[in-house]
């Protein structure tokens, strides 16, 4: 160490060292470089140092996934794919650190999506004191960033890196030996590098994907993804990796182990235990404390079912007429076309008649374009639109929340593939654009008569949720997956004297304005602050609201992964309420309803392609029991919910029990659905009474109850035929009981 003052001529010349190294430094600073040159190895004396250096509680499940998992394998392929909330970020930062402090990598390149970029950034430097440099496009137009000063470690989103010139200079760097390869590459939402397979049965790969094959060593297809490298440790992060199809799951374990599983056929056959060295998930009800205490409160889903009044099911039959028969008009050449256009329609009915509105008067415009496209005689360009329109992925399916949201500001990503789509029609001739227009202007009346004069029984039954007694003066989140909704829930909230209680954040939004939503809506009710929080899937993800414990999903998205990410609001570490109740809103007697049953045995797939234990699912609760059985009976009793291939695969023949709805189901055939929660007057003697349903979908054995820590069950009186209360026990659990599944079936005397 050198001094401020001039070194003594006197000093024996022992004192210096070759470098010229000084000695009569102060003492204190000479200590602290000894101690940090010491702490360099402090991993020799504990494995588990990085906790000790770091900023943060670390967790039983990190612990484990960290120091007996990963840290165990050389090279690490891994995928790590604990429940949204969990610290996957937490558990990445104590392994790099670990590595680093090892020796064992040098460069680290972390690819997260854009909009999750300055999270990393932040995170590992104020709690790993572990400096990145954030990587942008316009980075690789100056020169090239992954080499020299600042490119070991590096972060830098996943489309940017998969842009030609980014990704060409990172090919650059290390073939003309300006920089080594990277040694580690770490994937944040893995679920997003995505191969689909098409109709056809070939396998369509994103440039998401291809970019991962690069990095992970695999072939290229063509010669712009040619690295000329390869990682040797790769770390994939996702809360949901299975998605609903074999393909892209299989597509992400080709990444981990790409010689063992050349073929979709070898990984079917992959050895269990194999898979278990390479791929951990811990679902939030398995995850404790040391002191074996639940880390996260219950879960609690409860499915709400509503009638539509006459003239709203004359809309919805009149508009499901409307597609089926677009649909099936349509040519082979413009079905794909069609069938996109088509599908907007059917989301925007389940989700408001004022969202519907807007798609029909948008729906107009783009009929109106074409009609003049055809009066001109352009009707060939017509159909090359058509063309490329067919090729246009469906955005509800391939993307998640965060990429919702539109960096540059002004509508959502999702709106953006609407109105495109909307342009798909049956057929480019004049008869057939004009009859088309005819009948979207009638439904347009019909839609607008209904706004018109306020009658929605969906806004009726969510104003019943939110004026329950046992929620006065707490906060709500309603999400939505349409701004349209979003701004229409608020104009109705505000109108029933809610007026400066509404947040409202949708993608069309800046991050600066939805951190301002976020703090209106955390600050109390009594300061100026919102009671409710009306959110688009923009907030799905990124956004802690854990201040919050009510949540009602106005549409429930068919995609799992958003369904996911909006309980991942509340549902996560720091959640202090239990349980958190989330309420989903659904019409019986809709195409809605028969989605929601085809969502639940999606996610009984993934349960069994994942090897989860029950209750790791995306939704638990009544949610899974009550809705799988939506649109598929009438009559006195309800369905058995659970679908129809676990029933089978039980043994079990048709049921229908009436274990449901007290008052033996829907009269009006909504498929068993209860009628939703006893809202607090309908609570016998002030005391909460919960129902008990038919047994979960996911294979528990009916007989099976209270089997968690503090958990306790009144023995059920036996039911009688005339007591339409009898399905109803009182619920003794602990506040804290863990793993209960206390969900008896209560079955009506024969």
């Amino acid at each position: 160490m050198r001094t401020d003052g001039p070194i003594p001529a006197d000093r024996p010349s022992g004192v210096r060292s070759a470098r010229g190294a000084d000695f009569t430094a102060d003492p204190d600073v000479v200590a602290a470089v000894a101690e940090a040159a010491r702490l360099t190895c402090g991993h020799l004396a504990n494995p588990a140092f990085a906790t000790e250096v770091s900023r943060i509680d670390p967790l039983p499940h990190q612990r484990i996934a960290v120091y007996e998992r990963m840290l165990g394998l050389s090279p690490l392929r891994f995928l790590l794919a604990d429940d949204a909330g969990a610290g996957k970020t937490i558990m990445t930062g104590l392994y790099l650190r670990e590595v680093l402090a090892r020796r064992l990598v040098s460069r680290v390149l972390i690819v997260p999506p854009a909009g999750l970029v300055g999270n990393w950034e932040r995170e590992l430097r104020t709690l790993f004191s572990l400096r990145f440099r954030i990587m942008r496009g316009a980075d690789a137009r100056a020169g090239n960033p992954f080499a020299g000063p600042g490119s070991d470690r590096v972060i830098v989103s996943v489309d940017t890196l998969a842009g030609e010139r980014t990704f060409g200079r990172l090919r650059e760097a290390a073939a003309t030996g300006a920089a080594a390869p990277y040694d580690l590459v770490v994937f944040d939402e893995a679920h997003k590098l995505a191969a689909h397979q098409q109709p056809d049965l070939s396998v369509r790969k994103t440039d998401r994907y291809r970019l991962a094959e690069a990095l992970a060593g695999l072939p290229a297809d063509e010669p712009r993804w040619a690295l000329g490298w390869s990682a040797a440790h790769l770390l994939l992060l996702t809360a949901t990796p299975h998605m609903g199809k074999d393909l892209p799951w299989y597509c992400l374990w080709r990444l981990l182990a790409p010689d063992v599983l050349a073929t979709i056929d070898a990984f079917r056959s992959f050895p269990e235990e194999q898979r278990r060295r390479l791929f951990i998930r811990r679902t939030k009800e398995e995850m404790v404390r040391f002191d074996g205490r639940p880390l996260y409160p219950q879960r609690r889903c409860d499915t709400l079912g509503y009638a539509l009044s006459p003239p709203e099911q004359a809309l919805y039959e009149a508009t499901t007429g409307y597609i089926a028969a677009t649909y099936n008009q349509a040519r082979v050449l413009n079905r794909s076309a069609a069938r996109l256009a088509m599908s907007v329609f059917q989301r925007r009915q389940a989700s408001s008649t004022f969202a519907l509105l807007r798609s029909f008067e948008r729906r107009i415009d783009r009929l109106d374009e074409a009609l003049e496209l055809v009066q001109a005689g352009r009707a060939d360009e017509l159909e090359r639109r058509q063309r490329r329109l067919g090729d246009t992925a469906d955005a509800f399916e391939t993307c998640t929340a965060d990429e919702d949201v539109d960096e540059d500001g002004g509508c959502e990503r999702h709106e953006t593939f609407e109105e495109r789509v909307l342009g798909g029609v049956v057929g480019p001739t004049l008869a057939d654009l004009r009859s088309e227009r005819a009948e979207v202007e009638a439904l347009l009346a019909l839609a607008r008569r209904l706004v018109e004069v306020g009658e929605d029984s969906k806004f009726e039954k969510l104003r019943a949720v939110l004026r329950d007694p046992a929620y006065a003066r707490e906060k709500f989140i309603v999400f939505t997956e349409h701004r349209d909704t979003a701004e229409f829930l608020v104009r109705r909230l505000e109108g029933l004297g809610f007026t400066g209680q509404v947040a409202l954040i949708h993608g069309g939004l800046d991050y600066r304005a939805r951190e301002a939503q976020v703090e209106q809506f955390r600050r109390p009710a009594d300061d100026g602050g919102a009671s409710y929080l009306v959110a688009t899937d923009a907030a799905g993800e990124g956004i802690n609201l854990q201040f919050c414990w009510l949540m009602v999903n106005y549409d429930v998205p068919w995609n799992p992964a958003r369904l996911e990410q909006r309980m991942g609001r509340i549902h996560r570490y720091g959640q202090t309420h239990d349980p958190v109740v989330i309420v989903n809103l659904v019409a019986g007697e809709t195409r809605e309803g028969r989605v929601l049953g085809t969502l639940l045995d999606k996610l009984e797939a993934i349960r069994r392609r994942q090897g989860v234990r029950r209750g790791g699912t995306a939704v638990r609760g009544r949610l899974a029991r009550e809705v799988s059985g939506a649109g598929g009976h009438r009559g006195g009793g309800a369905a058995d919910p659970r679908p129809r291939p676990v029933r089978q695969a039980a043994g079990e023949g048709p049921d229908t029990r009436g274990v449901l709805d007290p008052g033996g189901g829907d009269p009006r055939g909504g498929g068993g659905m209860r009628k939703g929660p006893k809202l607090a007057h309908e609570r016998k003697g002030g005391t909460l009474w919960e129902p008990h349903t038919s047994p979960s979908p996911f294979g528990t054995p009916p007989t099976r109850t209270g089997r968690g820590r503090g958990c306790s069950w009144s023995t059920p009186e036996p039911p009688t035929r005339s007591s339409p209360d009898s399905i109803w026990r009182r619920s003794v659990c602990g506040p804290r009981a863990s793993g209960c599944t206390n969900w008896r079936t209560a079955e009506r005397s024969p």
